[in-house]
């Protein structure tokens, strides 16, 4: 009886096992676990919010922090730059967000829908309430394609693309190497944005591939921007304004589009400097830049700013109301560049505060606005601008980065995904503060 029961006990045991281990999995990332309560509640997982994740599991605890993320995918965006150029695979931007969670960390599956920082709560739109000791903010920006007349439906034909959406990046390069004459338009909106280069850096690699194509000589290129300058430092527009002149490329100033004929290839863009004017463009491939804006769950509470930001002294990333709340990224009103680069100095920097007042001491670290923006001039150059807060140039490399660089550009392809994915996500890169100063001989 004995031998023949001892396989049943086995296979009993078995199953015992892998019902703990599906238990342990749907606490840990469901958003159903029992617990309601916690020191450190992210809200966000995105770049900011899974970084500050595990540096705050290393200072309070895995079982002590938790982050509410709904999206079953974790992206790296900066390398839509290259998707939409045909040079990397949108799949290699790509990994599950279970995977990026620090192990041990609570996962709420669920979106934030309510603030209630006066009691210390969060409520999420699966009916959650969830209390924290320390908040920290990380709900990065909102794209709003339908403020363009035509979009998002625009999308549904060819020869348009836009590479800030994981939707339409591919469709950039759809329209990219299937050009055959007329119109290439390139966009930039009237409202901040996140990666602020980004709609010029497709200029110039659609330059690249139509000359390497043997297009180049049927095809009118143009950037039409909102902004009055084609970038905001001035050593590097400088620099790019060389490569515009030299490359043939088309820039006009102060031209908001606001509307996508799509099925007509038309587009229709404002003189910001002459309201009401409007000149329609056509076009045989068109980018698209969308309109952002801060998180919308953002809107009437008591976190934002006047422009619905999150509102956090510039410094030391607390916010200014509530001492136990803190921002990173994109959802912040830092008067920066909203980039991965800001993130992972801002990460550094927010990890000492929380580490000073959870000791009960003030915050000492003050973040410079570091932010950094690889400009991609070519299939195989780079431009590498990296400024502070002042808008003067804070660069990391002992040479005048206004220069194009093979090497930069393989920094930007190669290097920066991995520091990404092994070093910024773990919770071990803020940024190259330290670099820079062994580089420049501790004067930078």
């Amino acid at each position: 009886m004995a031998g023949r029961l001892h396989p049943q006990l086995l296979l009993s045991r078995q199953y015992c096992r892998v019902f703990s281990v599906i238990n342990s999995q749907i606490h840990t990332s469901s958003g159903l676990a029992s617990k309601d309560h916690y020191k450190v509640l992210v809200l966000g997982g995105g770049s900011g919010g899974i970084t500050m994740a595990a540096r705050m599991k290393r200072k309070v605890g895995a079982k002590n922090v938790a982050i509410v993320e709904p999206s079953e995918v974790h992206y790296y965006q900066p390398i839509w730059t290259l998707v939409g150029a045909g040079a990397k695979s949108v799949a290699s931007s790509a990994r599950s967000t279970a995977s990026v969670i620090p192990s041990g960390v609570t996962w709420v599956k669920s979106k934030v829908a309510e603030f209630d920082p006066e009691n210390n709560t969060v409520h999420t739109d699966s009916g959650k309430k969830i209390s924290y000791d320390y908040l920290i903010v990380a709900l990065g920006l909102e794209l709003h394609y339908e403020k363009i007349k035509g979009l998002p439906e625009g999308f549904e034909h060819p020869k348009i693309g836009s590479n800030y959406s994981v939707k339409t990046v591919e469709k950039t390069w759809n329209a990219l190497k299937n050009f055959k004459e007329g119109n290439a338009l390139f966009t930039f909106p009237n409202t901040p944005v996140k990666c602020a280069g980004a709609p010029q850096k497709i200029m110039y690699l659609s330059d690249a591939f139509l000359r390497k194509t043997g297009k180049r000589s049927k095809a009118n290129i143009i950037y039409n921007t909102s902004l009055p300058v084609l970038f905001g430092v001035k050593k590097y527009a400088d620099a790019l304004w060389e490569i515009v002149k030299k490359r043939d490329l088309n820039v006009n100033l102060r031209n908001n589009l606001i509307e996508v004929r799509a099925d007509k290839q038309e587009a229709v863009f404002e003189n910001l400097d002459k309201p009401g004017e409007t000149e329609v463009y056509k076009y045989e491939m068109i980018h698209v830049t969308p309109p952002m804006g801060p998180p919308a769950v953002l809107k009437g509470s008591s976190l934002e700013d006047e422009a619905g930001w999150l509102n956090v002294n510039k410094y030391n990333l607390q916010h200014k109301t509530y001492a136990n709340v803190f921002g990173i990224g994109d959802c912040t009103n830092l008067p920066t560049s909203k980039t991965a680069a800001a993130v992972a100095a801002q990460s550094a920097v927010l990890d000492r505060t929380v580490s000073r007042i959870l000791k009960k001491q003030t915050p000492d670290k003050s973040y410079d606005g570091y932010t950094s923006c690889p400009l991609v001039t070519s299939y195989n150059t780079v431009i590498l601008a990296e400024f502070d807060y002042d808008g003067q140039p804070l660069e990391t490399f002992p040479i005048d980065q206004s220069k194009e660089s093979r090497i930069m550009y393989h920094m930007k392809a190669d290097i920066m995904p991995h520091l990404y994915w092994h070093g910024l996500l773990k919770g071990v890169w803020g940024g190259p503060g330290p670099y820079r100063r062994i580089m420049h001989l501790g004067m930078k």
